[in-house]
């Protein structure tokens, strides 16, 4: 799950936002987010969705699966 982590804080960092705005956006916690991009957590579906709709990629894109 690498690669989830490393997309996740790259396109919060494209789109300016800090975890906290992210977080609004998609409605999870800010220690949602940092657990995801620290590796410590992997999102479940629900959140892999949110983020895919809020960035306007595909899941699997953020899973790598795809470019």
């Amino acid at each position: 799950m690498e690669i989830l982590k490393e997309k996740i804080k790259e396109l919060r960092i494209e789109k300016g936002l800090s975890q906290t705005a992210l977080a609004k956006n998609i409605g999870f916690s800010q220690n949602a987010i940092s657990q995801w991009e620290s590796g410590k957590r992997v999102p479940d579906a629900i959140a892999v969705k949110a983020l895919a709709k809020f960035f306007g990629v595909s899941a699997d894109y953020l899973l790598g699966l795809e470019n």
